[in-house]
């Protein structure tokens, strides 16, 4: 077994969901169920999926999992760019958002590709 805290990946994806869950309560109440819900469970997604994959005996089990939490990535950054078409967010924190999304994707096949 691994010690996702250690993982750097883990981490980021928790400062990660500090920051959706701040940015999602400026939503319109109507999103609650909606669009708000989403992208926080998507958020959420990323740093469980590397936790539960790090309890696996196997790097291929481990990489599985590592793979469903940059889909989940995939969703976020799909979720913010709706976010900024219905004007939900500004400008500033969807590209300092992206930002954090597009470095956390990168580390993820990085980390990912280590372990092939």
């Amino acid at each position: 077994m691994r010690n996702y805290k250690n993982f750097e990946v883990w981490n980021e994806g928790i400062v990660l969901v500090e920051k959706i869950y701040i940015l999602s309560n400026t939503f319109p109440k109507n999103e609650i169920y909606g669009l708000q819900s989403q992208m926080r469970r998507a958020a959420v997604s990323i740093p469980s999926n590397i936790a539960e994959g790090s309890s696996r005996n196997s790097d291929k089990a481990f990489k599985y999992f590592l793979e469903i939490a940059v889909g989940s990535l995939f969703e976020l950054g799909t979720q913010l760019i709706i976010s900024k078409k219905l004007n939900y967010i500004m400008e500033k924190d969807f590209y300092m958002i992206s930002e954090l999304i597009d470095k956390e994707q990168r580390k993820l096949i990085s980390f990912i590709n280590k372990l092939k």
